[in-house]
């Protein structure tokens, strides 16, 4: 056995130290195989090459390189070390969580004189207020529109703010009290962001409270319109508050439930914050081999917890091998302590039920989604005369109007379907505008020589969106970057343009396939139409960027600054479009020349 590796693993053994910490396997190319922690790192190390090794433990050691270790000061600190190396590297025999997007929040712009509330996501360095995390941006948005109906606080971007010189349609329907022209004072409007916080921090009670007392005082003083408002937001906020929070709890908890079944695993999580129900997510981890849900979840809480705030009470629907040593970690990161409980009692046990329920129902769509497309894959190797299933399909496809803003797009699906995070969009540029040989051409070079560079898998079949044209082009990239030979089919639409009516161009076979009904036509009308979809989402995008970007932004010479006088002073680009060249001079920057150009910018014949 110890021939079988390309380093002395006898030598490695007796070296090994018996103290706690990581160990990584690794292939030939040096990326991990596997990463897994250890009490002892000798005595788990070993483990592998002395007892009987399954099969899919076998295919892992057959791929074996070398290994490293890294020794950690304690079993808690090689738990941390490992997730985030498995979160990281995503090694093919770990239990992974792919959970690539960042969770989103709702931030308050509290250092602005009249703040506005929003949706954000990505990183927290702006000066202000952020909540959340929450589990899904639709948890986020329908929490915006609650809170837009209880506290008017604008929620519109700070250039449409800046530039209001009457109030807006939010203001007509009573969602916004118009700071933007002055129709409220800044005391009042900071009142409406403070009550919004409140809202946040899960305080909805005692809000409810001070908005009494301030109904009564206004009715005390014979404000009756502004108690009058007052007794609307109160029955606002008390619908919501009966929708929001849960009954009997008023803490912060998650919930998580895992089914597994034909190697295919399913995690639910649930949130409460303050007592609300803010929302729940569905996660898929990816694992090679079968794993009980217990240690489905063991791996899931060191993963998913990296980087999020962790509640004081987390419950479970199965009881974990290392909960003590979880706990502690958890408890350590969270800095106050940490309970994973599996045999909730009461409300508690309901929510549990209710959240397994619902990975379970998540987890049959999938395995019924995982059967038609290995179906589906069956007919396509029938169709095109392929020894074994694919693993990896790519398409092409680009969209552009009148060879204007051109954009291509690659889509990917695998076994399990359309994998999003492979996903990739082109913007092309320098080709006669139109040529789609040369757009298909451009992004496949493109796409190729970076897996080529990173070592990645390449698609067993590549589809291109065009016929023998398109598939000529993309043939003479690959043999110039010196891909292997791989297969690329033309999809090309029938004379009406109707689904079902499609032809096929084999390239190494160099002929036309009819595939008529055939089962594998919805694949690959799948596949075709998703990168349709994604391109010319794509080319819209780039479309709407080149129109919001300002005519001023493309002259030489103008600045953010000088734009922003211009602005001011001129009061918006349709008064800027009409001054003189005088006019424009007036303005503190602007010379002559500089007038000049923007004078010339509006008035060019056409313009």
């Amino acid at each position: 056995m110890v021939d079988a590796y390309p380093f002395d693993l006898k030598e490695f053994l007796a070296t090994l130290t018996t103290k706690p910490g990581v160990y990584k396997m690794l292939d030939h190319r040096g990326e991990p195989l596997y990463v897994g922690k250890a009490r002892n790192l000798k005595n788990r190390v070993a483990s592998y090459f002395r007892s009987q090794q399954a099969p899919k433990q076998q295919a892992m050691l057959a791929r074996l390189h070398t290994i490293e270790v890294t020794v950690t000061r304690s079993e808690g600190e090689a738990l941390l070390l490992e997730s985030q190396w498995v979160k990281r590297y995503q090694p093919r025999y770990n239990i992974c969580l792919k959970d690539d997007k960042s969770y989103p929040y709702i931030y308050i712009s509290t250092e602005d004189s009249f703040p506005r509330v929003t949706f954000h996501r990505g990183a927290r360095n702006r000066p202000g207020r952020y909540f959340g995390p929450y589990p899904s941006a639709s948890a986020v948005r329908a929490s915006l529109k609650l809170l837009q109906k209880v506290f008017p606080v604008r929620q519109c971007e700070d250039s449409y703010f800046n530039n209001r010189s009457r109030p807006c349609l939010q203001y007509q329907i009573q969602r916004c009290t118009a700071p933007c022209v002055d129709l409220i004072s800044m005391e009042n409007y900071r009142r409406d962001v403070e009550d919004t916080i409140l809202f946040l921090e899960g305080k909805g009670r005692g809000l409810l409270d001070n908005l009494v007392r301030r109904m009564e005082k206004a009715a005390s003083q014979l404000e009756f319109e502004r108690a009058a408002r007052y007794r609307d937001q109160i029955a606002t906020l008390r619908e919501v508050l009966e929708k929001q929070y849960v009954t009997g709890y008023r803490g912060d908890l998650d919930v998580i439930a895992c089914a597994s079944e034909a190697g295919v695993s399913c995690v639910q999580v649930a949130w409460f914050r303050g007592g609300r129900y803010l929302g729940d997510k569905t996660l898929f981890p990816s694992h090679a081999q079968q794993y009980d849900p217990a240690k489905i979840l063991e791996a899931f809480l060191g993963q998913y917890y990296l980087d999020k705030p962790i509640p004081p009470a987390i419950l479970l629907n199965h009881p974990i091998e290392n909960e003590a040593l979880i706990t502690e970690v958890l408890s350590q990161q969270a800095g106050k302590q940490v309970r994973l409980i599996n045999r909730p009692r009461g409300q508690r046990r309901e929510w549990l039920k209710m959240v397994q329920a619902n990975a379970e129902t998540a987890l049959q769509q999938r395995l019924v989604k995982r059967q038609d497309q290995h179906t589906r894959l069956e007919a396509l190797a029938e169709l095109l005369n392929l020894n074994e299933l694919p693993r990896r399909l790519e398409c092409f496809d680009i969209s552009h109007i009148q060879g204007d803003q051109t954009v291509a797009s690659c889509v990917v699906f695998d076994a399990q379907g359309p994998v999003k995070s492979a996903y990739r969009r082109f913007n092309i540029e320098g080709i006669i505008p139109g040529d789609d040989y040369a757009a298909q051409a451009q992004a496949v070079r493109r796409r190729f020589k970076r897996l080529q560079n990173e070592g990645n898998q390449l698609p067993d079949v590549l589809f291109i969106d065009g016929g023998k044209g398109q598939v000529t082009a993309v043939t003479e990239v690959l043999a110039e970057l010196g891909v292997p030979f791989m297969r690329i089919v033309g999809v090309a639409k029938g004379p009406d343009r109707k689904g079902g009516e499609e032809s096929l161009y084999l390239s190494w076979q160099d002929r036309w396939v009819q595939p008529g009904n055939h089962p594998a036509l919805l694949l690959i009308r799948h596949i075709r139409d998703e990168s349709h979809r994604f391109a010319i989402s794509g080319h819209r995008q780039r479309r709407s960027r080149i129109k919001r970007q300002s005519a001023l932004e493309s002259i030489d010479g103008l600045g953010p600054k000088r734009r922003q006088r211009l602005l001011q002073q001129f009061g918006g680009l349709q008064a800027i479009k009409k001054a003189s060249v005088e006019a424009l001079c007036s303005v503190e920057g602007i010379n002559s020349q500089l007038a000049q150009r923007i004078y010339e910018t509006f008035h060019e014949p056409g313009s």
